[in-house]
């Protein structure tokens, strides 16, 4: 009898465990995204004042202006699921970078102290959700080797747990920067 009882205990000891161990997992990938989230609002709170600066300065990128004010629309709505926000960031940031490229063509623009420290508050914004992107992605790497590996993929299955999207970027963010175009050669 007493030994059954240390075998059932350790088995419950087990179970227990393992349920504790995929809760933790799944509230730190929610804890990581709401993190990030934080950081993304501040981004999109920064995006009018951005905007309203470069306007006047822009005028035939309106198209840019026009795509980042959709895209912080949507973000703001707060009707996305996890997967659409990680890919509406995705086209927001390719978005960014495109503004931050066409201000070049601007010289009154880049000197202009608002623009200069609002650049300043957007770089700083964007390092901090970079740092936010690779602690979510840890943390859903680990979230969904759980999920798939034994034994806890059992309990994982049987508590309906899903795995989670990684932030990625796009094919052309992943080839080589030519330097020379950027200089004009």
């Amino acid at each position: 009898m007493v030994p059954l009882l240390i075998v059932l205990g350790v088995v419950v000891l087990f179970v227990v465990v393992i349920y504790n161990s995929l809760v933790a997992k799944k509230n730190q990938v929610a804890n990581v995204f709401a993190s990030m989230d934080a950081m993304l609002k501040k981004r999109y709170d920064l995006i009018p004042n951005l905007v309203a600066t470069v306007k006047n300065y822009m005028q035939h990128e309106a198209g840019t202006l026009t795509t980042i004010t959709e895209l912080r629309a949507k973000a703001v709505s707060g009707q996305l699921s996890d997967d659409e926000r990680v890919d509406l960031d995705n086209k927001m940031q390719q978005a960014m970078r495109g503004i931050m490229v066409a201000v070049e063509n601007y010289p009154d623009l880049k000197a202009n102290q608002n623009f200069l420290q609002l650049q300043g508050s957007l770089n700083e914004i964007e390092e901090q959700i970079s740092a936010a992107r690779r602690a979510y992605n840890a943390a859903v790497t680990d979230y969904n080797n759980a999920l798939e590996m034994f034994p806890t993929n059992i309990f994982a299955g049987m508590m309906n747990y899903k795995p989670k999207t990684l932030f990625e970027i796009s094919e052309a963010e992943r080839k080589n920067v030519d330097v020379g175009k950027l200089f004009g050669n």
